[in-house]
């Protein structure tokens, strides 16, 4: 199949037989991809979020997010005009964000699909084990991009794959919504392709500036 980040040639990766899913490496930005005929369908989708316990009160969850909260409260003021993409059923970085006077608003396609919110242009956007669930991330980044201001950044979180993980015991393929996983590289060929001047990785945390 076609690299559904980059549309390259893939080349088969991995066999997880516990599952029946077979995954692709691609040929050129390196990302590892979820056979597309093996993606679940929006009711398994659906069912493994609510499954979540995310409770925006919860110490726990709010200390899973604070490095992304405070990476967009160091380079943004509370006046500056933020999305929540992917917000899910348990928006806890739009509470932290608000409860210090940030202006933030959520998206998510299951659980908060406003899709007028979209049209609007952003300083910055917030998006938080979100990527890896991209069925169509070329079009996702392309959509994330052309949001941003001058000036702005797109903040993410994700488990990054990399040559010295062991793909078989790996437990973020564990989940039957991670279709795609992003390699340093894939996140350098990113930089380029959507037109961003810098990407600052710090372990699973990925920034992308204007």
């Amino acid at each position: 199949m076609q690299c559904t980040l980059c549309s390259s040639e893939t080349k088969p990766f991995y066999h997880y037989e516990n599952e029946d899913r077979q995954y692709h490496r691609c040929t050129n930005c390196r990302a590892v991809l979820m056979d597309t005929d093996d993606y679940p369908t929006p009711e398994e989708e659906i069912f493994r979020y609510e499954s979540h316990d995310n409770d925006v009160e919860d110490p726990r969850y709010q200390e899973f997010v604070s490095p992304l909260v405070e990476k967009i409260m160091e380079r943004f003021p509370p006046d500056s005009l933020g999305l929540d993409f992917g917000s899910g059923t348990g928006p806890v970085i739009t509470k932290m964000l608000t409860d210090q006077g940030y202006s933030i608003n959520t998206f998510d396609p299951f659980f908060d699909n406003n899709p007028d919110v979209l049209e609007l242009d952003y300083d910055y956007i917030v998006s938080c084990e979100v990527m890896e669930h991209f069925h169509h991330p070329h079009k996702e980044f392309t959509k994330l991009r052309s949001m941003l201001n001058p000036g702005g950044a797109l903040f993410l979180k994700t488990d990054i794959y990399t040559d010295d993980i062991d793909f078989h015991s790996w437990y973020y393929k564990s989940d039957e919504t991670h279709v795609i996983f992003y390699h340093p590289d894939t996140l350098n060929w990113m930089k380029s392709e959507f037109g961003f001047s810098r990407l600052d990785l710090d372990g699973r945390h990925i920034t992308f500036l204007i």
